[in-house]
């Protein structure tokens, strides 16, 4: 069980960091996790997984132990994470947990949580309150067992996403898409009521991955989407993540497009609707982001990264939209929750109306030169970001999520991961030649990066 318990959820090799004993511990431990905003909701959990071989045990391993600790399940059965989301808030449930290692390889399971109104259970919100239930096995069964039922979401939230698309004009649109063989695959009837052209990647479910592996972060893994793309000559790409909560995008040659620009356009497609709102970006985007969201007439809320945190400043700012670099994009009007189908639709009304290319549509907010998160192994992380604050103290200095340090014609940051053992640099310049030449710097003081 050691190291199960990360900042946004519970993540492990299968069966000998996570198997069903524990996630029924933890089912019995979620009771005490529900605050009052939840209970006024009252006793349901949303619960779903997604194909891996051995979500399905884990999940009825998980109900046992809900159902034990006195809750009702409300069970939907095999759905994407973002499904898991709008099914709490559509039902008005107490909360809801998604079984699912996302984006990791096959041998790993996971478990995802959320409150009420799909807000986020995370490191600041409860997961170390379960770590510490299920360690002591402080877990005594509830006087009355709770009832399960069974339900499916996947129409009303296509109803749902689908009610922001608009009417197509025009030529089809061709698009590819690339569902990893992992829970985006659900996501095909949605996509063919959109009235594209579309061409279908790996949209067997098949939790042994045997494509590529399902984390559309990766460039390597955008391959076969950005050859399909220009084979086809399609004018968009996508790709999902294992649970689909995440979507890259490539352009018509192919090029992916970073998921800070992504950010920006979706977020002048919105504020043409909700002007002058707050949209947020994680701190590791982009300059040309918030640039971008002021002279659409937004105003730019920058944020530390991670969904938790970008959900409730969203929540607490009543933020029309917000993105990260990872490729999660979160909706005011979805609950302020993230759904990757729900910018595919916004990319395709962006297309659509404007009659342009996205390369085109990019290429004005590609203002600088800027590298992609770049890992390090560092045993002393703390010492070695105060290293970095001392040597570039002549810079603006911020600890908003690790250390950032921004100079008139560049900057960078530099922060622990929250899910893996590494520092994590993300760095942006005016021109490449300065890039490469403050990235030596860096190095120098970070040592060697790793894949």
């Amino acid at each position: 069980m050691a190291g199960i318990f990360k900042a946004y959820d519970v993540r492990g090799l299968y069966p000998t960091q996570l198997n069903e004993q524990i996630a029924r511990d933890i089912g019995l431990a979620f009771r005490y996790l529900l605050d009052d905003e939840d209970r006024a909701h009252g006793n349901t959990v949303v619960v779903s997984r997604d194909m891996r071989v051995h979500s399905e045990p884990l999940c009825e391993a998980l109900i046992d132990g809900l159902l034990c600790g006195g809750l009702d399940v409300m069970d939907i059965g095999l759905a994407t994470t973002p499904m898991n989301y709008f099914g709490v808030g559509h039902l008005q449930a107490a909360g809801g947990i998604q079984v699912t290692a996302s984006h990791n390889p096959a041998e790993y399971n996971g478990l995802k949580f959320s409150h009420s109104e799909a807000r986020p259970v995370s490191g600041d919100h409860g997961i170390p309150l379960l770590e510490a239930r299920v360690q002591a096995q402080e877990l005594p069964p509830a006087a009355h067992r709770g009832s399960r039922s069974r339900g499916d979401v996947l129409a009303s939230y296509g109803e749902h996403v689908l009610s922001f698309l608009d009417p197509p004009a025009g030529r089809r649109l061709k698009v590819v898409a690339d569902a990893a063989n992992g829970m985006g695959s659900l996501y095909r009837p949605l996509l063919e009521q959109m009235d594209l052209d579309l061409n279908t990647l790996y949209f067997e479910l098949d939790g042994s991955f045997p494509n590529h592996e399902a984390n559309p972060l990766k460039l390597e893994n955008l391959r076969d989407l950005s050859t399909r793309v220009r084979e086809v000559g399609a004018g968009l790409g996508v790709c999902f993540d294992g649970d689909a909560d995440r979507a890259a995008f490539v352009d018509e040659n192919g090029t992916p497009v970073g998921s800070d620009l992504s950010t920006a356009l979706i977020a002048g497609e919105l504020l043409k609707r909700a002007p002058g709102q707050p949209v947020l970006f994680d701190l590791r985007s982009s300059r040309a982001v918030g640039e971008y969201i002021l002279e659409c007439g937004g105003i730019p809320v920058r944020e530390r990264v991670g969904h938790s945190f970008m959900k409730a400043t969203l929540r607490q700012k009543n933020g029309v939209f917000g993105g990260e670099l990872a490729g999660h994009y979160y909706f005011r009007d979805n609950y302020y929750a993230d759904s990757a189908l729900l910018a595919v639709v916004e990319v395709v009304n962006l297309l659509r109306r404007e009659g342009k290319s996205l390369s085109e549509l990019v290429a004005p907010i590609a203002r600088y030169a800027k590298t992609p998160e770049i890992n390090f192994v560092v045993e002393d992380k703390q010492g070695k970001i105060q290293e970095l604050a001392a040597r570039f103290d002549d810079g603006q200095i911020d600890y908003l999520d690790g250390v950032t340090v921004q100079y008139e014609d560049w900057w960078f940051n530099v922060r622990p991961s929250n899910t893996e053992p590494y520092l994590r640099l993300v760095m942006e310049a005016a021109t490449d030649k300065d890039l490469a030449q403050h990235r030596d710097e860096l190095f120098a003081i970070l040592g060697t990066p790793v894949d």
